[in-house]
């Protein structure tokens, strides 16, 4: 990875040679320099928001809330009082375990200034304290299909037409809930009810700029004064405790051991509405352990995760064609070097270009190698479908990184100054026209809540890449329901 100091091997003593730089073996580069180039991406990737950007952030999510609770009223198949996860960052940026290559190309900056993932049950199994055992008969591992037979018969009667229909032999029929048509009916519910609010229009609501659905996955790209704030809306299905085939997981030594509880880290799992490489995509669904990896974030040293978010946006732009690696793979090598490696390295501040190295080196050999187990489920392979070229040709890729991680840097650090300038230039042109919180009466536009944008400021400037969890009432949209790790706001 990194030639050490020379003065760490022996002090150098009068007339002798001053000790070289710590340098990258494989490419020359100062690590002193990469140090100072990943702190340069993260000062530009991270943004600060002022009252007036708390505000617009809270007139979306309230916006996106309130037309999820009317979607609840249209035909009543969402849970009444359902709890959603709230992921900082989009279905793009590997929040959640979701193939891309069916989602259309959104750029920050050009598309949007922030981004979210909300993922939205459509049914809930809440009341189960054993493992869950879940139909993996006709899947690949880490893949479900999901019988509407746990669930009583007036569910089954509201999903029926969500369902693909499998007669027996014996004249029994089973429904099985379809990611495809769950989809479907939640994009067309949506546009419904879109198309109501925007009949009405009132002041301060959000202007909706775009709504596509992407696969299983709706985007809507709203715009509240000067922001546009996507939200990939994610319909799944939620578990309380633990599915039985990560039970194995739970037995070995992880880096999170005596951080938080167990309790903590198998509080519940998703699926979601993705299939695996030769599955049916009508039947399959996805397990996603998104609440866990919640906790285990809070267990990551940043200057970890600054090499990851650099790194990330090094392997998005340049491994995006053919659409093979996503950052979600990234994010499983990283919660592996947690394991493997000592805390105390881990932890230390002034690592960041020695673990963004490491990386480059992790994805490299998992794609030469062609195995990326999953992090919860080791023994299902993430990219064992891949081809010997498409494997080859990002190894290459991720080759000429290494070669010169600097150069790499830098085109990352242009990249996000980019994406700055031309949200701040859609700022100062709307800067007039600044659309006022839907809490405001009316009156002066220009003197926001204080007290609400105090709060909300606090939120999010006190729990920077933290995700959020949210519990809403659909009849009670008026009072906050966020929930940042265990403390309600």
């Amino acid at each position: 990875m990194a030639a050490p100091l020379a003065s760490k091997a022996g002090s150098a003593g009068p007339g002798s040679k001053p000790p070289f730089p710590e340098l990258d073996f494989r490419s020359g580069a100062r690590v002193e320099e990469l140090n100072k180039l990943i702190q340069e991406f993260t000062k530009h990737d991270q943004r600060e928001y002022d009252d007036q950007r708390a505000l617009e952030i809270h007139t979306a999510k309230d916006f996106i809330f309130s037309m999820l609770g009317m979607v609840q009223k249209l035909d009543q198949k969402l849970p009444v009082a359902n709890e959603y996860l709230l992921l900082s960052g989009g279905v793009r940026e590997g929040v959640v375990d979701i193939d891309l290559d069916e989602l259309n190309v959104y750029a920050r900056g050009t598309d949007y200034d922030m981004d979210f993932t909300l993922l939205v049950p459509a049914l809930k199994l809440h009341d189960r304290n054993q493992p869950v055992t879940l139909d993996m008969r006709h899947s690949a591992l880490c893949h479900s299909w999901l019988s509407l037979r746990l669930f009583d018969e007036g569910t089954i009667s509201k999903w029926k037409d969500c369902c693909t229909i499998v007669d027996h032999i014996n004249g029994a029929t089973n429904y099985f809930f379809s990611p495809t048509k769950v989809a479907d009916w939640f994009y067309d519910s949506i546009s419904i009810v879109l198309s109501e609010i925007q009949k009405k229009p009132q002041r301060g609501m959000p202007k909706v700029e775009k709504v596509e659905k992407n696969g299983t996955i709706i985007s809507i790209i709203l715009g509240v004064g000067s922001s546009r704030m996507l939200y990939d809306i994610v319909p799944v299905v939620s578990f309380k405790g633990w599915p039985a085939v990560a039970q194995s997981w739970l037995m070995e030594n992880h880096f999170w051991d005596g951080k938080i509880t167990e309790e903590e880290v198998i509080s519940g799992f998703y699926l979601v509405p993705a299939c695996s490489y030769k599955g049916k995509k009508d039947n399959e669904w996805r397990l996603s352990f998104a609440r866990s990896e919640v906790q285990l974030k809070k267990c990551i040293s940043s200057s970890l995760m600054q090499a990851y978010q650099a790194c990330k946006a090094i392997i998005i732009k340049l491994l995006s064609r053919p659409k093979a690696i996503s950052p979600y793979h990234l994010r499983s090598m990283m919660l592996w070097a947690c394991d493997r490696l000592p805390a105390s390295y881990l932890s230390q501040e002034d690592y960041a270009a020695h673990f963004l190295l490491g990386l480059i080196d992790d994805l490299q050999h998992c794609l030469v190698n062609k195995m990326c187990p999953n992090y919860f489920i080791p023994q299902c392979n993430m990219l064992e479908h891949l081809s010997e070229e498409t494997v080859m040709l990002h190894a290459r890729k991720l080759s000429s990184v290494r070669s010169d991680p600097a150069e790499h840097l830098r085109t990352a650090i242009e990249h996000v100054k980019a994406a700055n300038r031309l949200t701040l230039e859609l700022q100062r042109r709307g800067s007039t026209t600044s659309i006022p919180s839907p809490q405001s009466d009316g009156g002066d536009t220009n003197q926001p809540d204080d007290r609400l944008a105090k709060k909300l400021q606090q939120l999010v400037t006190e729990n920077p890449g933290k995700s959020i969890s949210v519990f809403i009432n659909p009849d009670d949209v008026t009072r906050p329901h966020f929930r940042i790790d265990d403390k309600f706001f």
